[in-house]
């Protein structure tokens, strides 16, 4: 007979439900996992990984068209192969899923393909009539992409799921949403040879970022060739023979765009619905589940981590919550999160990656308290295997409090961006100085060296700037 009574039973088994069924497990508990659809969540089968496969895929392609440029002779002709690339990022994505279920097993949680809800009394109704009791239960059924009104979605509309598997490659393609997903999913399509209109209705692309960055981001964007328009939204859309035309209205301005696909990027909302949460104490705002520090909700014995929890919507943050969150529960010491310490990525061409303040963020806080700041630049253009590699393009930005020399920001854009970050994020956790930054030695020739002298140039002692 199925064991039915847990200690813990979490729901939703991406990277903050496997992550915390795996950690309980480790402490002692006896654990049960309810997923309704892939284990992984949508970040393995639909979201980080297959995106990533993609994204490599174009990097490989954009480096065998510039090969003449390194001396390798006859890769120049080089061409993309959708069917290929898709299903290669389909087979990576299948690999890892296969990893989870094997994690579970030797783990010793129990898994059950169902979906779930609160039933009351530390229960949970399971929609193929069975029902799990446990004392503590974890919420992480993540989010879904946003519908927007006047974009209905079909064949020729699509959300980040039908964006992963194309037919074929569209001769043009509008992304409505500029952030992380938009700007990634743009990339992949220009390198593989779609006309690109890129669309936000905020001020500029990547609009969480330090508008430094972003502007250099939609510089080199538009250098590819890709369409940036921002303070621009859909006013409405209809489809034609073959494809979709759109109304946009740019701050009052109006014009009209007819592109084979779009790929709707606008966002996301918090799957909650279907949990039995109104006859419980759980808080939801904007559709997304209130929790306090340690991931507790209003119904004691209930948590909730990860993209239903709220922002930042990344996997990180959910596997940091998960592991917390099941330390809190098994009495451990727990700290909470703190969001200026989790780093940000998006994996576009080039990338962008950030931890703790912009610099006008940073500013703003500075004038609150009285302090002052110091920002640090350095650009890739003045470090040896940037060159050598040639990718010499680039910006490391860092933000100190001017008078106690604590991180504050640092944000980087280039190809290898989300690799660096973690420097930062190291230092920032160590609660690192400006004067222990500036004494580490950094290998030579790195990449890295550009978040040395970045911190150098903050403080007026840059060596190579």
């Amino acid at each position: 007979m199925t064991k039915t009574t847990f200690d813990l039973v979490v729901v939703g088994g991406g990277p903050g439900g496997y992550v915390a069924a795996i950690r309980a497990a480790q402490l002692g508990m006896s654990v049960a996992l309810v997923e309704r659809a892939e284990l992984g969540g949508i970040c393995l089968n639909w979201g980080c990984i297959p995106t990533k496969a993609l994204l490599h895929s174009a990097t490989v392609l954009r480096a065998c068209r510039e090969a003449a440029h390194y001396g390798v002779a006859g890769a120049g002709e080089a061409r993309p192969d959708l069917a290929a690339m898709v299903a290669r990022s389909r087979k990576v994505a299948g690999r890892l899923g296969q990893g989870v279920a094997h994690l579970m097993k030797k783990n010793g949680v129990t898994v059950f393909a169902a979906s779930a809800k609160l039933a009351g009394g530390g229960r949970l109704a399971l929609d193929n009539g069975s029902t799990l009791s446990a004392k503590h239960i974890i919420l992480a059924t993540g989010a879904r992409a946003r519908e927007l009104p006047t974009l209905p979605l079909g064949e020729r509309v699509w959300t980040y799921r039908q964006a992963l598997v194309p037919a074929e490659i569209p001769k043009s393609l509008l992304v409505v949403g500029a952030g992380a997903i938009g700007a990634e999913f743009a990339s992949f399509y220009r390198a593989v040879g779609a006309e690109v209109t890129l669309i936000d209705m905020t001020a500029e692309i990547l609009p969480q970022e330090d508008a430094e960055i972003s502007a250099l981001a939609r510089k080199a964007f538009e250098k590819q060739g890709i369409r940036v328009l921002t303070h621009c939204a859909v006013a409405s859309s209809s489809l034609t023979a073959s494809g979709v035309k759109v109304t946009l209205d740019q701050q009052g301005k109006r014009s009209e765009l007819e592109v084979d696909r779009v790929i709707v990027a606008a966002g996301i909302v918090g799957n909650v619905e279907n949990l039995g949460l109104e006859q419980t104490r759980v808080k939801v705002e904007k559709t997304h589940i209130v929790t306090d520090g340690l991931c507790r909700t209003g119904e004691p014995g209930v948590y909730a981590i990860g993209d239903v929890a709220g922002a930042p919507w990344l996997a990180h943050k959910a596997s940091h919550e998960a592991v917390l969150c099941v330390e809190a529960i098994a009495g451990r010491p727990a700290h909470t999160i703190d969001p200026l310490r989790i780093p940000a990525c998006t994996y576009s061409y080039p990338q962008v990656a950030s931890i703790g303040m912009s610099e006008a963020r940073a500013r703003e806080h500075a004038a609150k308290t009285g302090g002052d700041i110091r920002v640090g630049k350095f650009t890739f253009a003045g470090n040896g295997k940037a060159i050598a590699m040639g990718e010499d393009q680039g910006l490391v930005k860092t933000v100190f409090d001017a008078k106690s020399g604590e991180l504050l920001g640092a944000h980087i854009i280039h190809p290898e961006a989300s690799e660096l970050i973690t420097g930062y994020g190291v230092a920032a956790s160590l609660e690192a100085t400006e004067e222990d930054l500036m004494h580490t030695v950094f290998a030579h020739p790195t990449l890295s060296e550009t978040l040395h002298e970045s911190v150098l140039s903050a403080f007026g002692r840059a060596l190579h700037a």
